[in-house]
Formats: C-alpha cells, sequence, structure tokens
C-alpha cells in the first residue's frame, strides 16, 4: 500500500472513531500532498510524500519554540501531537552509526577532501538518509568531518 493510501485510509479511520484532534491533522496532511501535486502537475511518489511531511514537521517545530516563547503551551502541545502522528508515517530513523558509516561512505565514493566537496558528498547521503534523519544534523556531521 502506497503512503498516500494509507494516509486516506487513516483519514477515514479517524472520521468513523470521532477522533477530531487527528482527524483535522491528517487532512492538513492531505492537503499539503494534494497542494504539492496540483503545483507540481503530477502524483507524488512516496518518496516525495515523505518530503512533504518532513516539511510539515521542520514547520510545526519552529512553531512550537514560538508559542513557548509567548507563553502559550497549549499550541505548543496541539504542535506537537501533529508531530507525533507525522512521525508515525516516516520511515525508521537511522542511528548514528548508520548516518555516520553512510557519511564515511559517501565521502570515499566521492573522494572528498576539503569543504568544497560538501556538495557531492551530501548528494549522496541525501539520497541513502531522505527521511530516515534529520538533514540539518548530517550537514553538521558532513562538514565537522571535512574540515578536519
Amino acid at each position: 500500500m502506497s503512503l498516500k493510501a494509507r494516509i486516506t485510509e487513516d483519514v477515514k479511520a479517524a472520521m468513523r472513531a470521532r477522533a477530531a484532534q487527528r482527524l483535522s491533522a491528517l487532512r492538513l496532511l492531505t492537503a499539503a500532498i494534494k497542494q504539492r501535486e496540483v503545483d507540481d502537475r503530477k502524483d507524488l511518489s512516496d518518496a516525495e510524500v515523505i518530503g512533504v511531511i518532513e516539511k510539515m514537521i521542520k514547520q510545526r517545530r519552529e512553531s512550537i519554540v514560538q508559542y513557548r516563547a509567548g507563553a502559550r503551551e497549549d499550541l505548543a502541545n496541539a504542535e506537537q501531537f501533529e508531530i507525533d502522528l507525522l512521525s508515525d508515517y516516516l520511515p525508521a530513523q537511522a542511528n548514528e552509526a548508520e548516518v555516520a558509516a553512510v557519511i564515511g561512505e559517501a565521502i570515499a565514493a566521492t573522494g572528498a577532501t576539503g569543504i568544497a566537496d560538501m556538495g557531492k558528498v551530501m548528494a549522496q547521503v541525501k539520497g541513502r538518509l531522505a527521511g530516515r534523519a534529520d538533514m540539518g544534523r548530517v550537514s553538521a556531521q558532513v562538514k565537522a568531518r571535512l574540515s578536519n
């Protein structure tokens, strides 16, 4: 079953269960997917749907920081609920050892010797870790390894 089909089935299940908060979050997700499909004029693959989910999670993390700064814990909790729900659709996260191994393999494969080669390394790493690791952290690790 494709990721989009799984999300659609979960929307139906949330409707039947009358789970309002879950249904609302899932509808936001389906709307974001449909908007991206309209913008790109094509059906999204599972990898592209994962990209949409990652973007939504990132937005919610930023919102939580703002809500907590404004002492709006109720809104921060609602955003955290959505992050938890959206995270269920991402593949299993890679652990630190896996990330380090992928970075090492990418550096060896590209023959990277310094920061100037970071783009080549990130292109390979992103293909292998997309949806499985926070690319911001991965980028920082690649930069640290290349600057040594």
